[in-house]
């Protein structure tokens, strides 16, 4: 009996929500801590899923790649977990489908990077390549915090010595943070906050918002971009350019989006990677509806 096997580095509420989900579905799964293992040639059935939950995204590249390369389906696969985690082949994704971005600038040097800033316009916002939760963003007002900015991050190796640099959108107060499970838009949130980072780890408070007109329009061609399994899309509300995606997260958390839009994230997922097991047009997913 294949099953969907959940790794991770740290048992945090999305991973004990899943398993709750199949428990709830009767679907097979085993929870399994990835740091108490090591990995070689015997891996299991290749028709069990492996659903990569570790806190570090490179973790959760390395296991992919590994498994993919025995044989298994990753949720979300190597490729698009290595598409989301960097900013700038996001970014270049979503330009070569024309989905409508904030604009950005790359450079290699402090240089260029005061120039790119410069180009854009302030404010501006820098970030680096990889990251979530907000961490290591910093908006430039004006010449010098931008020249302060690019000092310290050239200073902090060389992962921070390319320069991502962003237009800054004026949110009005608030963002979405957007789901899509099989390629499916299943529900959003919008996050409100006086700061001009809006995220619901950083105190965010999260109310429902409407999958459908324009957003869901959107959120489907960022999926036809960018492929996957199970993204977190967030974007930005404009008054004159529509919605502007601007970032798209391959392994986002859901416990603070659960309640506010009363869909069931993790069941989602779980049936969706339960469908994967058994094969579309398997007995068992149909079966399980």
């Amino acid at each position: 009996m294949p099953r969907i096997r959940i790794f991770y580095t740290r048992l945090r509420k999305e991973e004990k929500l899943l398993a709750e989900a199949a428990e709830r579905e009767g679907i097979p799964y085993s929870l399994e801590d990835a740091r108490e293992m090591h990995f070689g040639a015997t891996t299991g059935l290749s028709d069990d899923v492996i659903l990569c939950r570790c806190i570090s995204h490179s973790q959760n590249v390395a296991l992919a790649h590994f498994f993919e390369g025995m044989g298994h389906r990753a949720v979300n696969p190597a490729s698009v977990m290595e598409k989301c985690g960097d900013k700038l082949a996001t970014s270049m994704a979503l330009e070569r489908a024309g989905i409508p971005q904030p604009a950005f600038r790359f450079a290699l040097s402090p240089e260029a990077a005061l120039s790119a800033a410069e180009e854009l316009g302030y404010p501006v916002v820098f970030k680096p390549l990889t990251g979530s939760w907000g961490r290591l963003l910093a908006k430039a007002n004006d010449k010098d915090a931008a020249e302060a900015i690019i000092e310290h991050k050239f200073n902090m190796g060389p992962l921070h010595q390319v320069f991502y640099v962003q237009e800054y959108i004026e949110k009005h107060g608030y963002d979405v943070r957007a789901f899509i499970v099989g390629g499916e838009p299943i529900a959003a949130i919008r996050r409100l906050s006086d700061h001009w980072i809006t995220n619901t780890a950083r105190g965010a408070k999260a109310v429902a918002e409407p999958v459908e007109g324009e957003l869901e329009h959107i959120l489907r061609r960022v999926h036809a971009a960018i492929g996957g399994d199970i993204l977190a899309v967030d974007v930005f509300p404009t008054d004159d350019r529509g919605w502007l995606i601007n970032e798209v997260n391959d392994g986002a958390e859901f416990r603070n989006s659960i309640e506010p839009t009363g869909v069931d994230i993790p069941g989602e997922i779980m049936h969706f990677c339960w469908k994967l097991c058994c094969g579309l047009s398997g007995e068992l997913a149909l079966a399980r509806g």
